[in-house]
């Protein structure tokens, strides 16, 4: 009877250690838990933005509108038959120092 009280004792302490310490054990699985819903969520976003690349392409490829905004926002293009105009900020003007009066000091 002791040898079967000593046999169960040392599996459950074996299942014990299966559970909480081993490398497969419960810790590992949670982490695996949290490693799958970052990566899922890191999946949605590259998704996200593979849909929209995809949805320029398709765009670039079917229509011109598309090649000239691209063309204009990134290159600074403009046709031939328009007119470019820069406008660059003035300067504020510098306070004119020689007309202000000089105060009598005392």
């Amino acid at each position: 009877m002791q040898i079967l009280v000593a046999v169960l004792i040392a599996a459950l302490a074996w299942l014990q250690y299966s559970l909480w310490i081993a490398e497969d054990g419960a810790r590992q699985t949670q982490a695996l838990r949290i490693a799958i819903r970052a990566q899922i969520e890191d999946n949605a976003e590259l998704d996200e933005r593979n849909r929209a690349l995809e949805a320029e392409v398709e765009d670039l490829k079917r229509g011109l509108m598309a090649i000239e905004e691209r063309a204009r926002s990134d290159m600074g293009m403009i046709r031939r038959d328009e007119t470019f105009f820069r406008l660059l900020d003035q300067p504020a003007p510098k306070p004119d120092t020689s007309s202000r009066s000089a105060k009598p000091t005392r």
